[in-house]
C-alpha cells in the first residue's frame, strides 16, 4: 500500500515538474498580455485629453449661449422701453 501511495506521489510530483518547466509560453503570454496594457493605457490617454478637450469647447460654448441671452433679454428691453414710450 505504501509503495502504491509512493508510486503515485512520484507520478504526481514528475507530472507537477513537467508542466512548469514550459515558461517561454508563459514568457511571451505575459509579453502579449503587457503590450495589451500598454496598448490600451494609451488610447485611455488620447480618451482623457479628447475628454479635456471637449469639455472645454462645452464650457466656450455654454459662455457663448450665455452671452446671447443676455444679449437678447437686452434688445426686448429695448424694445419694451420704445413700445411703452410710443403713443398714437
Amino acid at each position: 500500500m505504501n509503495k502504491k501511495v509512493l508510486m503515485i506521489a512520484a507520478v504526481a510530483m514528475t507530472a507537477l515538474l513537467g508542466g512548469c518547466a514550459n515558461t517561454t509560453a508563459l514568457e511571451e503570454s505575459v509579453a502579449n498580455l503587457g503590450n495589451k496594457v500598454d496598448q490600451l493605457s494609451a488610447e485611455v490617454g488620447s480618451l482623457k485629453s479628447e475628454q479635456s478637450k471637449l469639455s472645454a469647447d462645452v464650457k466656450g460654448a455654454k459662455a457663448a449661449s450665455m452671452d446671447a441671452q443676455a444679449e437678447a433679454k437686452r434688445a426686448n428691453d429695448r424694445l419694451d422701453n420704445m413700445a411703452s414710450s410710443y403713443k398714437k
